[in-house]
């Protein structure tokens, strides 16, 4: 089933980069009929966003000293 998931990631990956109003419909419409696929990703993403945010911070503090 690994192989199958890498597959669909590369594809996404892909329509992402070619077209992404489809790519949003999509992903908006695997939201709708997939919730819970969602809910705890995002959680994570945003403590993984505000980290990523802070050290971005700090390295740009450090680099104009």
């Amino acid at each position: 089933m690994s192989d199958l998931d890498e597959s669909i990631g590369k594809i996404l990956l892909e329509l992402q980069k070619d077209d992404p109003e489809t790519f949003a419909k999509l992903m908006k419409k695997a939201q709708q009929d997939n919730p819970e696929l969602f809910e705890d990703g995002d959680s994570e993403n945003k403590e993984i966003e505000e980290y990523n945010k802070k050290v971005d911070e700090y390295n740009k503090k450090i680099d104009n000293e």
